[in-house]
């Protein structure tokens, strides 16, 4: 599996400069400016990520509540279609 290196230029300025300059360095919490937005990136695809887990398992917390009753068997080619129709 190739990994695709991608090379960003950020031009910062002000308060958010000397955000990033404090946390980057000897006294900071990052070596540098590309460890540190590579954590940044990192930690928002799994916020992202544990977003999408919450919903699923609330739809799903949601579905197992609805009385049997309110169930109905499906075939394969009904989904398929039902979602077809939906997007």
């Amino acid at each position: 599996m190739s990994r695709a290196t991608t090379t960003m230029t950020v031009r910062l300025s002000g308060a958010l400069s000397e955000f990033v300059t404090a946390n980057v360095g000897e006294h900071g919490a990052y070596e540098n400016v590309s460890e540190y937005v590579r954590d940044l990136i990192r930690r928002d695809k799994e916020r992202k990520e544990a977003d999408t887990f919450e919903r699923l398992k609330a739809e799903l917390t949601h579905a197992y509540a609805a009385p049997e009753a309110s169930y109905h068997p499906l075939t394969a080619a009904e989904v398929i279609a039902r979602n077809r129709n939906r997007a």
